[in-house]
């Protein structure tokens, strides 16, 4: 008899411990690891047990092997920690961009043809400027329906008839990308191939995800970290330390948010391990 799990959306759904064994081998735990952590969930998971317990319970398995596989592992949950106003969302969008070449500028305020704008993310990329609208979600089981690119669309289009000044001084609008740290619905995804808007979640492109992303460039938030508690996360995104990989070449940034410097060496030990693409 199959096993019954329960998803965050409180749907049932069979229990796949094939999609588990990939979502742990992307963590870098070896084979070996990954198949003695499938057989000790595979004893204990039961009839309507929740995704949410089997992520503790594999997170904490990995978080034994190495911190690094468990802070890869707890990807989605950073992604989440980066709220709950979603401003450092914002910037980790924005971080995202400036990897693939992009200048990028967060909270502008710009006027349109009808109303001004507050803009979260605009990035340049040669003579192509993009608008970015971030909509952020501290429930993980929460979608950005269709609504949203129907509104995030109609303020495009009204920014897109003015010239602003943002880079130069006669800047235009010319693509329009929204991001989400969740996922859109299918009508948000149908009507955003429909109007030219480019959207980007946790798993959408399929190839080109925040789930995927980071395996080009390792760009994990510092919320990723299992050496630091949430407390001292937060205070290092006010520092505006937003990736793991910062930490590296700012380590006084520990020493000023309190860490003793046997902390700070397990702290950057593992955000060095973090910031290896495997």
């Amino acid at each position: 008899m199959k096993i019954k799990i329960v998803k965050n959306s409180g749907d049932v759904v069979d229990f796949d411990p094939e999609k588990l064994k990939k979502s742990l081998l992307k963590s870098g735990a070896s084979q070996i690891v990954v198949e003695d952590i499938l057989h000790k969930i595979g004893n204990e998971i039961y009839q309507g047990i929740s995704t949410k317990q089997i992520y503790k319970r594999a997170f904490s398995l990995l978080k034994k092997e190495a911190n690094s596989h468990a802070a890869r592992y707890n990807l989605r949950e950073g992604l989440r920690l980066l709220g709950p106003a979603g401003f450092f969302f914002e910037k980790y969008i924005a971080r995202l961009f400036t990897a693939e070449g992009y200048i990028t500028v967060t909270n502008l305020i710009l006027q349109g043809k009808c109303v001004s704008h507050e803009i979260d993310v605009i990035a340049k990329s040669k003579d192509v400027i993009v608008m970015i609208e971030c909509k952020f979600h501290s429930r993980r089981e929460a979608s950005s329906d269709v609504k949203i690119p129907l509104y995030v669309f109609s303020r495009f289009n009204d920014l897109k008839e003015k010239q602003h000044v943002i880079f130069s001084l006669k800047d235009t609008m010319s693509k329009c990308w929204i991001a989400t740290n969740n996922r859109f619905t299918s009508d948000a995804i149908d009507f955003a191939k429909c109007s030219g808007l480019n959207l980007l979640s946790w798993d959408y492109p399929k190839n080109n995800s925040l789930k995927t992303k980071n395996d080009i460039d390792c760009l994990y938030p510092v919320t990723c970290l299992t050496t630091l508690s949430i407390a001292e996360k937060d205070k290092l995104l006010v520092l505006d330390i937003i990736l793991a990989k910062e930490l590296i070449s700012n380590p006084d940034k520990l020493e000023r948010i309190g860490l003793s410097s046997s902390r700070i060496k397990n702290v950057l030990k593992e955000a060095r391990e973090l910031s290896k693409c495997i």
